[in-house]
């Protein structure tokens, strides 16, 4: 089975992020889209909990349909995510599927600098998705989840930004800073 990786952080995942499963699932010759959230992140930023994001990008996708999952690969790996173990773990447990990784435009010139690069690049192939700061015929909308930290951070309105499954995860765990339930009566 051709299956694309889309990974990140997803702190949180946001409505981008679903119209990019989207696009890809109804671009490319993929049979599934695969959320693979970061346990951590390869350059120590801070991030909510694996179980959380996790949880939120189940919520994401779901909206999405059954050709869309999430992975918990790289928690079963741990420590910091690096593309190619993710890689090479999901080819040891199913041999028979055939890997995409998908990278935005603006991170196109930095692949060779990932770790393991070569190899990386002998396993999969790339499916670029246009993103703000990068060549694309088609970007998706500019939706920072550095902002939305910060909106949710100073009580702002973020629907636009994110799923509701995930804006209603986020509040009732009192996420980002974000005023739960209990604490807004």
């Amino acid at each position: 089975m051709h299956v694309a990786l889309f990974g990140g952080s997803f702190n949180p995942p946001h409505v981008a992020h679903q119209l990019v499963a989207l696009y890809v699932l109804e671009t490319t010759p993929v049979a599934e889209l695969w959320f693979v959230p970061a346990f951590q992140h390869a350059f120590d930023k801070p991030l909510e909990s694996f179980a959380d994001r996790f949880a939120m990008c189940e919520r994401a996708a779901s909206a999405l349909g059954p050709r869309v999952r999430v992975s918990d690969v790289e928690a079963r790996i741990g420590g910091p995510s690096r593309t190619l173990k993710t890689v090479e773990r999901l080819l040891q447990e199913d041999p028979t599927n055939n890997f995409s990784v998908v990278v935005g435009s603006d991170l196109v010139g930095e692949i060779d600098k990932w770790y393991g690069a070569p190899a990386l690049r002998s396993m999969v192939a790339f499916i670029v998705v246009g993103r703000a700061g990068g060549p694309a015929s088609i970007a998706m909308p500019a939706i920072s989840s550095t902002e939305i930290r910060a909106a949710l951070a100073q009580s702002r309105d973020a629907r636009a930004l994110l799923p509701k499954t995930v804006l209603d995860y986020i509040t009732s765990r009192g996420l980002y800073g974000s005023p739960t339930p209990a604490t807004t009566k």
